[in-house]
């Protein structure tokens, strides 16, 4: 009888507990969006009847009016921010009580993820950015040119070489293919061909490193957020070790090799070993033309030479490595799939550009030059587009690391404390598609970033590489692959749809990232010279 009456006890105080958790807002005046039992806010991503920008989405919308919005994801509180504004306060004026990143790989369960950059804390991220900072200017950029370029060359070559009118393809897989040559070429100084060798181990890997509708990634990704300590205690890693081992060995060797030889090459582990011998030389006042309006720029944390690491180990290394591999096989190559896209389906967009291809290419006596391709306008334009879309990251995070206080700036606010641990949820995906700030946002529309409009945009309404110090290192590399491939692609083909082109594009409620339900079914036309 007492069994029942201390389980019946024990489960009312237990059912109090959570609801008081969901209630967590609500006590502090922010307004919140009604919490399911246990799931938070997460249940229409868990069943499926969202997808995850489809739910970003639906939460920013959910608040309109409202600077910021009380959500869980699961038991866990999460302040969602809609103002621009409050956007800049958290990310760069009051950066110092939001250094982190939510975390999902533990330091101790994971030694060589736990070093990559973006899962870095505190004094340690800062003294890596620092570090890694010179190795991704304009004129290392122009260092690795020729190398990703090569890459272009081989691309084109493959489908210039077979015998059809139209090509039907599925973008996701070659422009996959193409980072993963470009990331295996300029990051590991390991040549590859993916397209005609489609089984080669970098490729494998990278294939399994990005399955983000993998049931074991999924879970991993859900059990970090519900119960970290947990899968710390077994030792649960995100990543699989026969993934981050090859991945050490390549380039253990790689350095092992160089070092032996003397052997000098113009791509990252090069960048990054004089990065470790403390041989970097800043260019701040370098006059080469950047990559484009989407490029951020360095913060001064990432500029002060004062907390550079005084050398990188080559776990340091093999860490940095893996995550621009990360980075470049899949955020990369999406970017590629939605621009074609755009370009397929709006064929008068395509002519713009093709039409400047071909006179960058006349200037150019048919051979592409770092300074050219970053002076092509429109390209510029179809691209910062592109990311204004179809953004690489759905959404971003903070992490209070000290405690803080949001002021009231309208009637209906009180004053709110932050407590240290809290998470900031930044929608990227919902602020670039809120008509508010971009008119008839679901229209693909270059102008918006012509150079007389681009001015106008709001600012920090326009971040597909994030805001303030913690942005993406990589921004100028990313942008630099993907005006290279295109400048290719449209020099010798036209993209087109076909029967199989999903338009529009509806988003897979499996995965975990942003995925089209049907992928990315293009043709490519050889042009008619």
């Amino acid at each position: 009888m007492w069994i029942f009456i201390v389980a019946g006890v024990l489960m009312v105080l237990g059912y109090w507990v959570l609801n008081r958790r969901l209630n967590y807002w609500t006590r502090k005046g922010v307004p919140q969006l009604k919490p399911i039992f246990i799931f938070g806010n997460l249940w229409p991503i868990i069943s499926r009847k969202l997808s995850p920008p489809e739910f970003t989405q639906e939460i920013y919308n959910s608040g309109q009016n409202l600077r910021y919005i009380g959500t869980y994801q699961f038991l866990r509180p999460t302040l969602t921010i809609r103002d621009p504004e409050l956007i800049k306060q958290i990310t760069v004026k009051d950066f110092d009580h939001f250094l982190d990143h939510v975390g999902l790989i533990d330091p101790e369960t994971d030694p060589i993820c736990g070093k990559i950059l973006f899962v870095l804390n505190g004094m340690e991220w800062r003294e890596m950015r620092c570090t890694l900072s010179p190795t991704f200017t304009s004129s290392k950029m122009k260092y690795m040119f020729s190398l990703m370029s090569q890459n272009g060359e081989q691309f084109i070559k493959h489908f210039l070489q077979k015998n059809e009118d139209v090509i039907e393809i599925e973008m996701k897989d070659v422009t996959s293919r193409f980072a993963n040559d470009v990331i295996a070429n300029t990051v590991f100084g390991f040549e590859c061909d993916s397209l005609k060798e489609p089984d080669n181990q970098f490729y494998t890997m990278g294939k399994l490193a990005t399955d983000f509708a993998n049931i074991r990634t999924i879970l991993v990704f859900m059990g970090y957020l519900i119960m970290p300590k947990l899968l710390k205690f077994f030792k649960v890693t995100l990543f699989r070790d026969k993934m981050t081992n090859f991945f050490g060995r390549i380039i253990k060797e790689n350095i092992e090799s160089r070092e032996k030889y003397g052997a000098k090459r113009s791509d990252m582990i090069g960048l990054l070993l004089d990065a470790m011998r403390s041989k970097h030389n800043d260019d701040e006042h370098s006059t080469l033309p950047d990559t484009g309006f989407a490029t951020v720029e360095e913060s001064e944390i990432g500029k002060d030479q004062m907390f550079r690491k005084s050398e990188l180990t080559d776990e340091d290394i093999i860490a940095q490595a893996f995550l621009f591999f990360l980075a470049g096989f899949d955020s990369v190559s999406s970017l590629m799939c939605y621009m074609s896209y755009e370009l397929g389906v709006n064929q008068e967009i395509q002519e713009n550009l093709r039409n400047e291809v071909d006179a960058t290419k006349e200037k150019c006596n048919g051979q592409i030059t770092y300074e050219a391709l970053n002076t092509m306008k429109y390209m510029d334009m179809v691209l910062s587009e592109t990311l204004r879309k179809w953004p690489s990251a759905i959404a971003s995070d903070r992490i209070c690391t000290k405690p803080y206080t949001l002021e009231p700036k309208t009637p209906n606010e009180k004053l709110v404390h932050l407590a240290k641990g809290t998470v900031i949820g930044i929608p990227m995906y919902a602020i670039q598609r809120d008509p508010q700030y971009y008119p008839d946002p679901e229209r693909f529309d270059p102008e918006r970033f012509s150079y007389e409009n681009k001015n106008k945009i709001v600012p920090y309404t326009f971040f597909p590489f994030g805001l303030g110090p913690r942005n993406c290192i990589g921004s100028r590399f990313a942008l630099m692959e993907t005006k290279l491939l295109f400048y290719y692609i449209l020099s010798n083909f036209e993209i087109i749809p076909i029967g199989k082109t999903q338009i529009p594009i509806r988003f897979n409620r499996k995965a975990l990232n942003m995925s089209p339900e049907k992928g990315f079914w293009l043709g490519l036309q050889r042009r008619v010279k």
